[in-house]
């Protein structure tokens, strides 16, 4: 049975993981850009006032790497380590990062 993560996928994972969070960091809390204030004039209309967060898009490539089948075996691993950073970003970015800053994870599903 094949695992569901090799040690160095995982590896890679995680650090893609800090990459994406460090960058969602810089750009709240050095930029000052927050996504539900900044970006609500033009993605709002074109999403029907639903938040997407990078998590859901994370989720999304993370199965769509289990359907892919005429890929190549390393192509369907990045689309998995690339869905499961997005995912973990943005959980810890809204549930540690957020919540320990603002006192509160700021995860809106309507703009």
């Amino acid at each position: 049975m094949k695992k569901f993560l090799e040690l160095g996928e995982f590896a890679i994972c995680v650090f893609f993981t800090i990459v994406i969070e460090f960058t969602t960091i810089l750009f709240r809390f050095v930029f000052h850009l927050q996504a539900t204030r900044d970006t609500k004039s033009f993605i709002a209309p074109l999403t029907f006032g639903i938040r997407i967060h990078h998590g859901y898009l994370g989720i999304v490539l993370w199965l769509f790497s289990y359907f892919v089948k005429s890929a190549s075996w390393k192509n369907i691993n990045f689309l998995k380590c690339a869905g499961i950073s997005l995912f973990f970003s943005d959980l810890i970015h809204h549930f540690v990062v957020l919540f320990y800053v603002e006192g509160s994870p700021g995860f809106d599903i309507f703009y």
